[in-house]
């Protein structure tokens, strides 16, 4: 059995690592705040937005920079095209734990949308950890794998109940922690799942360096993006009240107008008809 060190470089690419699931966590839970009090199509942008964020930054480029720290004394290549599916599954099954949250409050709503969420995560951790090619042979403790499923379904629920309640910066940032701290330790328990035997392959594909530059440009082209909508869309209180305000509108457009009261009648000494003589 080959020697696995997850620490390579020391405690660099873990601290990294976290800190990026922190900083997509936290953009997530900024723009699914504003998709919270959107309607309509704009609703939809925002979620994507989220998922953009939590899935793509906050959690599989999480997994590409904690795999640079991992090393079996053998050259290890990535697969381009598994390794780029992982990242589109990666954002689609966070948005679609979104999606089915967002539909309605609820225990069963963000039980289905955790478990969609989760699972896909779990899909593309080890999506990604097949994408890699080495001269050994890969093999999986089945327990160690079913705890790091259950780990990414129980964060990916918390994940997902704090895009529906958590407002605030203080709170967004403590859930952006803590949702940093269940991503990387989902990661790191699915490492340790992992075992390999000396073997004779030749490694194929992409060289973790290779994959770098672009990462780094496509992070950055992200989170600018993503700040610079925050920064010019209305705050998630001024969308909250102008759709209210529209609410309101709407209501007394359709709410049908009291028809004119008749003058009342007068008599010729100046006393309504219907009122009584002293």
């Amino acid at each position: 059995m080959s020697h696995i060190n997850h620490f390579s470089h020391g405690a660099l690419t873990p601290l990294l690592a976290y800190l990026m699931s922190v900083v997509g966590s936290l953009l997530g839970l900024i723009l699914t705040a504003r998709a919270r009090s959107a309607q309509g199509a704009s609703r939809y942008r925002w979620l994507a937005g989220g998922a953009l964020a939590i899935g793509g930054t906050g959690i599989w480029v999480m997994h590409f920079i904690a795999m640079m720290g991992f090393d079996v004394n053998s050259e290890i290549r990535f697969s381009v095209g598994l390794t780029a599916v992982s990242a589109v599954v990666a954002v689609g099954v966070v948005y679609g734990g979104l999606h089915v949250v967002s539909q309605g409050d609820g225990f069963p709503r963000l039980l289905a949308g955790g478990l969609l969420a989760g699972t896909g995560v779990g899909a593309m951790h080890y999506l990604g950890m097949f994408a890699m090619s080495m001269s050994g042979n890969l093999t999986y403790d089945p327990v160690m794998v079913a705890l790091s499923v259950l780990i990414a379904i129980v964060a990916a629920t918390v994940a997902l109940w704090f895009t529906l309640k958590v407002e605030g910066p203080l709170a967004t940032t403590g859930a952006a922690l803590m949702m940093g701290v269940a991503v990387t330790g989902m990661h790191y328990t699915g490492m340790y799942a992992l075992s390999v035997t000396p073997g004779d392959n030749v490694p194929s594909g992409a060289s973790a360096m290779d994959f770098l530059l672009p990462l780094i440009a496509g992070i950055s082209l992200i989170t600018v993006g993503l700040l610079l909508a925050i920064l010019l869309s209305p705050s998630a209180r001024e969308m909250r009240e102008d759709s209210e305000l529209l609410e309101r509108l709407q209501q007394r457009r359709t709410t049908p107008a009291m028809p004119p009261q008749p003058a009342p009648q007068r008599r010729p000494d100046g006393d309504d008809l219907f009122t009584p003589r002293r």
